[in-house]
């Protein structure tokens, strides 16, 4: 056999051995060339496959990182021949069926995914898995309004799929039931495990002017102003800060309502009451609050006693801002105690008397003693 004859012979063998290709083939290719913005495959045809960076992935990487001379891929033919007889292929197209593939079958089970924000986006976040879009509407984003979103670019969150249509370009991400599913579960847990009396560590999440928010870590209780302290709290902010931890005590359970106080029973202050305000005893405190009949007189936090106006002074007193303060600080002697009922009366005319009778009797005293 001639030279020629071999020659010829040997193409048409190589030419039997190259396989015929069409638009949207899935081929498999060995990469014997790759830079950063192309991988060059040996498909086993008359021409190379070209992979270029935008047809491998969705994401802006170096190609070089990713492959290496000598990997075996698989790839999707999208035009035989691009004019200079290459043909050009798409990884990311093939790995996009796949991952869609992966999103459906999410979907139909209500799997939770976990994805890195992308992007964010006027109207929400968008996340790729594998190599599919998927979009969070802010409305789905967190349980409670947010106005700014960007805290959330390069985090990883979870979510499920709550919408699926590849063919409009429409698959929807959900967090906001995850968050919503997993609130109410610790609710649950919390109100198993609490009862009215007990002791529980919160956190401050909120401040007003009647009260605290305080998250038990399953739901908000409220710790009303008025319960801050035996004694008298004038606004919550000076008293606490937002995020401040705190030991308080379940007061009572209605529903899903909680109310709390820092009102410890073993703190009482009526508890020393017996003994230091006794009938006859002589006392100071600062003027609390006033009223018509009299003025309340804080003796200390959480003890409060009643001066009345006809106790006032010797003279008449027609309202007891028209002689007193609040925050004056008084003397007075105590005139009635009832313990059990948390009541005290206090008067500075019974003081005044006492002392009255005291300067009288002592010049007798003097008279006596001479003789």
């Amino acid at each position: 056999m001639s030279d020629n004859m071999n020659n010829e012979f040997e193409q048409l063998l190589a030419n039997e051995s190259l396989v015929t290709i069409h638009n949207g083939e899935i081929v498999e290719g060995t990469v014997i060339s790759v830079k950063e913005d192309e991988i060059v495959l040996n498909i086993n045809y008359k021409a190379d496959g070209i992979i270029t960076r935008n047809e491998y992935s969705n994401q802006p990487i170096d190609l070089t990182s990713v492959v290496k001379e000598g990997d075996v891929m698989k790839a999707k033919v999208l035009k035989v021949n691009d004019g200079e007889g290459q043909v050009l292929l798409t990884y990311k197209r093939l790995a996009m069926e796949k991952s869609n593939e992966r999103i459906k079958e999410a979907f139909e089970n209500k799997e939770v995914l976990k994805a890195t924000v992308s992007a964010v986006l006027s109207g929400g976040l968008s996340v790729v898995v594998e190599e599919t879009k998927v979009f969070i509407p802010a409305s789905l984003v967190s349980d409670t309004y947010e106005k700014d979103l960007t805290k959330y670019a390069g985090q990883e969150i979870e979510f499920v799929i709550s919408e699926f249509n590849p063919k409009k370009r429409r698959i929807i991400g959900d967090r906001k039931q995850l968050l919503v599913a997993e609130k109410k579960k610790l609710q649950e847990e919390l109100f198993e495990r609490i009862h009215v009396g007990d002791k529980v560590e919160g956190t401050v999440k909120n401040l007003t002017d009647f009260g605290a928010f305080i998250d038990l870590g399953g739901a908000d209780g409220l710790l009303h102003i008025s319960e801050m302290s035996w004694g008298r709290v004038e606004n919550p902010k000076k008293v606490f800060s937002v995020g401040d931890k705190t030991t308080v005590l379940i007061k009572d359970i209605k529903e899903d309502k909680i109310a709390l106080s820092l009102k410890f029973e073993d703190q009482n202050p009526w508890l020393n009451a017996d003994g230091k305000y006794n009938v006859g005893s002589v006392v100071k405190g600062k003027v609390a609050r006033m009223a018509d009949f009299g003025a309340f007189i804080e003796l200390e936090p959480g003890v409060d006693a009643l001066l009345h106006v006809s106790q006032i002074s010797k003279e008449h007193v027609d309202k007891p801002s028209d002689v007193l303060k609040v925050g004056q600080e008084i003397e007075a002697k105590v005139v009635d105690f009832k313990n059990e009922e948390h009541k005290i009366s206090l008067s500075i005319k019974a003081l005044l008397n006492d002392s009255e009778e005291t300067e009288e009797a002592a010049p007798a005293e003097e008279e006596a003693t001479e003789e």
